[in-house]
């Protein structure tokens, strides 16, 4: 395989018996980790991406390391990005690897070709504008209850300390918790505490080399990576079928993730005359998980990027205070208003852009598939990096390191001339189907914490960015706010 891809002219590692490039990638990754970055500083890459900046420095942006026995083709420019993304039944999401990792969420992310279409069909009026209004007074409430907290901190001095970063943590997935299961936020808690918990045994799983079979081996993380799994399929399941009687009852309960989904899923089922074409509970357990994985992960790391960013950038967070309180004063915001927010709106994709959540993307080809110039033997990974195409100089300019929330002043498109070169939320048919539901709830977030409080960084903040799965601030967001 390495001849093969060498022979088309390609650069890249030279592969090592079992383990390829693993090794090599823990090294460097914990390295990085033990070393702070500049507060200054947005050029994360060589931090974040340690190894795999390092690979493409060296071999070009096109180029090919080692996962294992599977050599993993590189690709950078963005052409060849929206072709991959553009091409989902060549490319697939791959399996295989550690199979403890599928524990975490199959769900829509990781079904492909027919299944991916069935699941996206089901899943889709979820995320309808009409029912994201709905999901607002929920996104409200979590928000405010985040807020009276820092509020009751604040109140013996005029300014106080706080890591802002456990508490985004806990407002979306309050957020999702409300807005998936309208249940008690108590269960949704602890379903999430236990999907955290194994989201830390998977990464850790995943940097390993797996030894097919082992998942079976009950080792110490084996066991509590399947008790978790066990528990919390039994949590989602009690929630469905209380749903599910209910259903029955007449009674009509799709005002949240889960109730729209049993709906749409029931309808589907109903036209098509035939359960085939529905999700089985199972097949809804996963699309729960997922909610609450995605839909938690992201937007806290969305949310915790910009208040560092904004905690730096206090002309930038002046300016999206005066918005919101142009546009809603000290009013609750509502979704009009909320759609209409321009600064922040810029404000949150020069975020994006700097601190992606998913700081990359893979695909597998299953079968010989030329790509471009190049033939890729079957079984090779493909690596979208999205966080080098980001900070791609020769995409976004010299001043590419830099926080500039005036790139986007006419949208996206401007901003990227049209070319896949700005991927957030990954793109093509599979572009995240909860993109708006995160951007609406990130907004009421951001409204609410303007109208009440200036930040900035506490002296004592660390800039450490590093990924668990998603991009996040290795040692929390230590924060000085001040109440207005």
């Amino acid at each position: 395989m390495e001849k093969f891809l060498r022979d088309q002219g390609l650069k890249g590692t030279s592969y090592r018996f079992m383990v390829g490039d693993l090794k090599e990638l823990e090294k460097m990754r914990d390295e990085a980790r033990s070393k702070p970055m500049s507060v200054t500083d947005h050029n994360i890459a060589p931090r974040v991406l340690a190894f795999f900046h390092k690979s493409v420095a060296d071999h070009g942006k096109t180029c090919f390391t080692w996962m294992g026995v599977r050599p993993m083709v590189h690709i950078s420019d963005p052409a060849t990005i929206r072709e991959v993304l553009a091409n989902y039944y060549q490319f697939q999401k791959p399996k295989g690897g550690n199979p403890l990792a599928t524990l975490l969420a199959k769900g829509l992310a990781s079904v492909d070709a027919d299944q991916w279409v069935k699941h996206r069909k089901i899943i889709n009026p979820a995320f309808h504008a009409e029912k994201l209004k709905h999901m607002v007074p929920a996104f409200y409430v979590s928000c405010s209850e985040m807020i009276h907290k820092w509020e009751e901190m604040i109140t013996k001095e005029s300014s106080c300390e706080v890591d802002v970063w456990p508490h985004l943590q806990t407002l979306t997935s309050d957020v999702i918790s409300r807005t998936a299961f309208g249940s008690s936020f108590e269960e949704g808690r602890k379903i999430f505490e236990l999907q955290s918990e194994l989201g830390a045994l998977v990464m850790k799983a995943s940097m390993q080399i797996y030894i097919p079979g082992s998942k079976f081996l009950p080792t110490k993380t084996n066991k509590r990576m399947k008790e978790i799994d066990r528990q919390v399929k039994a949590m989602i399941k009690g929630i469905i079928n209380k749903r599910v009687i209910a259903m029955k009852a007449g009674e009509s309960i799709n005002d949240d993730l889960l109730g729209i989904l049993l709906d749409s899923n029931y309808k589907e089922i109903k036209q098509q005359g035939n359960s085939n074409f529905g999700l089985s509970i199972e097949e809804v357990i996963e699309e729960c998980k997922l909610f609450y994985f995605a839909g938690q992960e992201t937007t806290g790391n969305m949310l915790v990027w910009t208040m560092i960013l904004l905690g730096q950038y206090k002309d930038w967070q002046t300016r999206a205070r005066e918005e919101v309180l142009q546009v809603f004063g000290n009013n609750k915001p509502d979704i009009d208003g909320l759609n209409h927010l321009k600064v922040v709106t810029m404000i949150f994709n020069e975020v994006l852009r700097l601190y992606p959540p998913g700081v990359l993307l893979r695909r597998l080809v299953y079968e010989e598939t030329r790509l471009r110039n190049i033939v890729l033997p079957a079984g090779t990974l493909v690596q979208l990096n999205t966080l080098l195409l980001h900070h791609d100089q020769d995409i976004w300019g010299e001043d590419v390191y830099e926080f500039k929330p005036e790139r986007f002043s006419e949208g996206v498109l401007k901003a990227t001339k049209g070319q896949a070169s700005y991927v957030p939320f990954g793109g093509g048919p599979r572009i995240c189907v909860g993109q708006n539901f995160a951007m609406l709830e990130a907004k009421m977030a951001l409204a609410m914490i303007l109208q009440r409080f200036s930040f900035e960084l506490s002296p004592s903040y660390t800039h450490a960015p590093h990924t668990i799965i998603t991009l996040k601030p290795q040692f929390g967001a230590h924060l000085i706010l001040r109440k207005l």
